[in-house]
C-alpha cells in the first residue's frame, strides 16, 4: 500500500472531514471511495471511446433514435 500526501485548501480539507464524519468513514476510506469512482468512470470512458473508434456509427445512431422513441412514449403515457 502507499502513502500519498496531498494539498488542499483548508475549506476543501474541511468539507471532506464532515463528509467522512457524516458517512461514519476514516478520511482515507473516504479518499479511496472517491478514488475508486473516479478511476471507475474514468475506465468507463475509455472503454466507451475505444468502442466507439471501432463501432458503427449508423448502428448506433439507430439505438440511440429507439430509445428516444422509448423515452417519448413513456413521456406521453
Amino acid at each position: 500500500m502507499s502513502t500519498l500526501t496531498i494539498r488542499l485548501p483548508d475549506d476543501t480539507a474541511q468539507r471532506l472531514k464532515s463528509l467522512a464524519q457524516s458517512r461514519g468513514l476514516s478520511m482515507n476510506k473516504l479518499v479511496e471511495q472517491l478514488s475508486a469512482h473516479a478511476l471507475s468512470a474514468w475506465d468507463t470512458e475509455n472503454h466507451f471511446r475505444a468502442m466507439a473508434a471501432t463501432g458503427d456509427v449508423q448502428l448506433a445512431l439507430a439505438v440511440l433514435d429507439r430509445l428516444d422513441a422509448v423515452d417519448a412514449k413513456a413521456l406521453t403515457s
